[in-house]
């Protein structure tokens, strides 16, 4: 039973992740911890990597087909950075972890970050309208964004989900479509780079191997119906999912937050 939520969970946050450049990681993680059946730092893990094989998936498909929207000139910096940025979020994390007594408290620092990100990203996408967007060429400020993204999407165990579009739309005035790829890029190096950490630093966390599988299986379909259905959509849809979903993340934060500091 548990096996069977955690794959539809996995699938459904995939099919949104790919859609909207969300990654998945932003639904997937706070989903799981509202089930409260694993500490915070396996879901982390877990959610990591599930995420990875999504955006590993898109990105593959979308460079095999010869169609990808990323501009080299900003995505290569902005992905090498978010490469450094997830191995100082994984260092962050792994500090938090070792200086607090209370997991829990770990678990509402993430919800809280993640609340305070998806309801600035909601906010930003309902006003973007009338915000002036930039378009930084710069390759060092590319990799400087870069980074401050991996830092997020590692530490919060989300691949990078809202606040990775609503830098890309203001930075970049790039279109849904082509953010929503480019973030899936910027995803994959910086999970990437977190799991590698984990690796290196024998700082796995104990999990059972068989939850992983399914969860990397429901997140490559997700990825793989994800894509169809994101060509047969306009940007006014995703723009409109992307809001709708931001108003569902927002909800499951708070509740965990409130069980959290229980």
């Amino acid at each position: 039973m548990l096996s069977a939520v955690f794959f539809g969970i996995c699938f459904f946050a995939s099919i949104i992740g790919v859609i909207c450049g969300l990654g998945g990681g932003v639904i997937i993680k706070p989903a799981l911890d509202a089930f409260h059946v694993m500490d915070v730092a396996t879901i982390s893990f877990l959610s990591g990597c599930t995420v990875l094989s999504m955006a590993g998936y898109s990105v593959a498909k979308s460079r095999f087909r010869g169609k990808s929207g990323i501009d080299r000139k900003i995505g290569l910096p902005l992905a090498l950075g978010a490469a450094f940025g997830g191995l100082a979020g994984k260092w962050l994390f792994s500090c938090l972890l070792a200086l607090s007594e209370d997991k829990n408290k770990i678990g509402a620092v993430q919800a809280s970050c993640l609340l305070a990100v998806t309801a600035g990203a909601l906010l930003y996408t309902v006003f973007k309208e009338k915000i002036v967007s930039k378009r930084v060429e710069s390759r060092t400020a590319c990799a400087w964004i870069g980074f401050f993204l991996g830092v997020l999407s590692s530490f919060l165990g989300i691949g990078g989900g809202p606040i990775n579009l609503v830098v890309l739309y203001y930075f970049f005035s790039m279109s849904t479509k082509t953010a929503a790829e480019n973030s899936l890029y910027i995803i994959f190096f910086s999970q990437t780079a977190s799991l590698l950490s984990y690796i290196v630093t024998r700082s796995v966390p104990d999990f059972d191997i068989h939850i992983l599988m399914i969860m990397m299986i429901g997140g490559i379909l997700g990825g793989v119906c994800g894509k169809i259905l994101n060509k047969k959509i306009s940007d006014k849809t995703v723009g409109r999912l992307f809001i709708a979903f931001m108003g569902v993340i927002i909800c499951i934060n708070i509740y965990n937050i409130m069980i959290y500091l229980e």
